[in-house]
């Protein structure tokens, strides 16, 4: 991976991770400490959120530490991270012109 896209992966998650409430960011840091996602979960991967919100599947094997689960943060702030998200990717294909 670029230089570039390392930092805008960093950038990124540290933007989501400023969104949260404290109420949100400690059931995040719960659920990694054991709960698992179920199949047809959302979430945000946290070691790659430019990719956007993916859904978990029972045959995957994903590692809880890594993801901010969509049942762990308010329905307005998963509305903010989403429009995080898609402002990001509006840049990133606009960067390619």
């Amino acid at each position: 991976m670029k230089k570039n896209a390392v930092r805008a992966e960093y950038v990124t998650r540290d933007t989501i991770l400023r969104l949260l409430s404290d109420e949100e960011l400690a059931r995040v840091c719960t659920a990694e400490a054991g709960t698992q996602l179920v199949d047809g979960d959302e979430y945000v991967d946290l070691e790659t959120p430019n990719r956007g919100v993916r859904i978990a599947r029972a045959s995957g094997n994903l590692s809880i530490v890594r993801v901010l689960p969509r049942k762990a943060v308010h329905e307005r702030t998963w509305r903010r991270i989403l429009a995080l998200l898609s402002a990001h990717e509006a840049r990133r294909l606009h960067s390619l012109n």
